[in-house]
């Protein structure tokens, strides 16, 4: 009898069955042997075994064998060990956190201009309402900071000799723009833009604010989006141009579609960046959430003001940032099919 008569006939069902539960030394001898299902495929003997028999008209349900049982029982006792040990050293490090900093000789001056109750509550109104100004400019400013970086690295991918110019220009751009830090580019925007006296040029401190973090980010964005375009494989723009689409078919249907998915976890964490650095924007004068933190702490030389703004930023940025590990934690899961690479 060959091995699939054997999988297949009614009367090897039982000894599949009994072999795990009533003898396991049997079973434990059948090591790497594989039983084949009723549909053809074959599972290994020592994760399950049939009941039933498929013969007389009943389903096979598939049962553990004891020597999975005893593995899952394992795993469970050392994720449970896993999860004492981290719970215990943390509470460890944090006691020692706390006592090293109560301890120490400038705690009681800290304690109190840092911690106030009563400044933390004055303070909190103006500074969440400062702190809405942040999230208006983070919204606005995203928008163009993504149209603008895709539009850039769209351009440096053009390959034909009559768009050098645009190819320079966008290149210019962003060894410019990286290169110059966001709170200066601030200034410079400013104070430039308006100094000029142009016509119709914005003099609005938010606006000018604004149109500094998009050309800051605009330029980090598009070395993104320019990574995730080049790693798209070049067969796939092959047989993208095999299909008679054009450049322009295979860049908008072929090409930005995987490049996108496979850059928003590093857009993600270019924008929980740019949430934190429409702070900058207060030296421009707008009161946001740091400018009114600055102006509580000028009136009674106390910093917790300051803390309340903190606070804010970090509800707001926690959030972002585990998002972001959600999605690159379910990327490298489709990179690995769903196992572990």
């Amino acid at each position: 009898m060959t091995e699939g008569e054997a999988a297949g006939s009614p009367v090897a069902e039982p000894e599949a069955a009994e072999s795990p539960a009533g003898n396991p030394e049997a079973a434990g001898s059948r090591e790497g042997d594989l039983r084949a299902e009723p549909g053809g495929t074959s599972l290994p003997s020592e994760a399950a075994a049939p009941v039933g028999s498929p013969g007389r008209g009943e389903s096979p349900v598939w049962v553990k064998s004891e020597r999975q049982l005893r593995r899952e029982a394992e795993l469970r006792g050392r994720a449970r060990r896993s999860v004492s040990v981290a719970t215990a050293s943390t509470i460890v490090v944090v006691v020692a956190l706390v006592v090293g900093i109560t301890s120490s000789p400038g705690w009681p001056r800290v304690r109190e201009t840092f911690l106030s109750p009563e400044a933390f509550v004055a303070a909190l109104p103006d500074v969440l309402r400062g702190f809405v100004l942040n999230i208006e400019m983070f919204l606005i400013a995203e928008v163009f900071i993504l149209v603008l970086g895709l539009l850039v690295a769209v351009v440096r991918g053009l390959r034909s000799p009559v768009f050098f110019p645009l190819r320079a220009l966008a290149v210019i751009y962003t060894d410019v723009f990286r290169g110059i830090p966001t709170i200066l580019l601030i200034y410079l925007v400013g104070f430039g833009i308006p100094a000029l006296a142009l016509q119709g040029a914005p003099s609005d401190p938010v606006t000018l604010g604004i149109i500094a973090l998009v050309l800051s980010y605009g330029a980090y964005v598009a070395e993104v989006f320019r990574a995730g375009i080049e790693s798209v494989h070049p067969s796939q723009r092959a047989a993208a141009r095999s299909l008679a689409l054009t450049q322009g078919q295979t860049m908008r249907h072929v090409v930005l579609p995987q490049a996108v998915r496979r850059v928003i976890p590093p857009l993600l964490n270019d924008f929980v960046s740019l949430q934190k650095d429409t702070a900058l924007v207060s030296v421009l004068g707008p009161l946001e959430a740091l400018r009114q933190a600055q102006i509580h702490k000028d009136l009674d030389f106390n910093f917790t003001p300051y803390l309340v703004a903190a606070l804010l930023f970090i509800l707001l940025t926690v959030p972002m940032a585990r998002f972001t590990d959600h999605l690159a934690a379910r990327a490298a899961r489709r990179q690995t099919g769903g196992g572990t690479a």
